[in-house]
């Protein structure tokens, strides 16, 4: 899906504002059912609104950044996208599978919170600005801040920052706590520096024009 809508925007240009528009209402309309259900089965509650754990912060900034496109949060979008969301369908903290609901909205607003960051990047052209990676991290860094003193105020594990998953996932393999948390921060700039990698050839460029 991301391969062809950024194909068709590139070429139909015209057709890119009612793309974006589209893919954004499509990710509200998921986090709308699955609020919709939760509030019949009784499990909606206050925190399940706040939208600190890294893949709803991405979710909600996909959808501002769709509406209104600008490279300052595309690229946040970008990196988020392609290191949480991703690895959060790689290793999903899931009780339920296929078919159920839970199990289709999950990979389907994951999946296309990847497709929104590869429509801006790559065919919208809100291309990473130099130093991305760096002010990802930073911004990352200031958003596990703020879930972190929530955490304290009222006793979640927004972004796992208090305890691990409850099932296998990466952080398993980063040591205890909060040696993980350290250990998160420079795998994450790892992965940042990655996802920078197709652009640092024309940022060279820019450099040198």
């Amino acid at each position: 899906l991301a391969l062809a809508l950024v194909r068709l925007v590139r070429a139909r240009p015209r057709l890119a504002t009612a793309v974006r528009l589209l893919l954004a209402a499509a990710i509200a309309l998921l986090v709308a059912l699955e609020l919709a259900v939760a509030a019949r089965e009784g499990w909606l509650t206050w925190r399940t609104l706040l939208p600190l754990e890294l893949c709803d912060a991405a979710m909600v900034l996909a959808v501002i950044t769709l509406v209104r496109p600008g490279r300052r949060a595309a690229e946040v979008v970008y990196f988020w996208a392609g290191s949480g969301s991703l690895l959060a369908m790689l290793t999903p903290e899931l009780p339920w599978s296929f078919p159920r609901w839970e199990f289709v909205v999950f990979f389907g607003l994951h999946g296309l919170v990847l497709v929104a960051a590869a429509l801006l990047v790559f065919g919208l052209g809100q291309r990473p600005r130099p130093g991305a990676a760096w002010r990802a991290l930073g911004i990352t860094a200031g958003w596990a801040a703020l879930a972190g003193l929530v955490n304290l105020a009222l006793g979640t594990n927004f972004m796992y920052l208090r305890h691990k998953p409850t099932v296998a996932t990466p952080l398993d393999w980063m040591g205890p706590w909060p040696v993980y948390i350290a250990t998160g921060a420079l795998v994450a700039l790892a992965l940042f520096h990655l996802l920078a990698l197709p652009f640092r050839g024309e940022w060279r460029r820019a450099r040198e024009a």
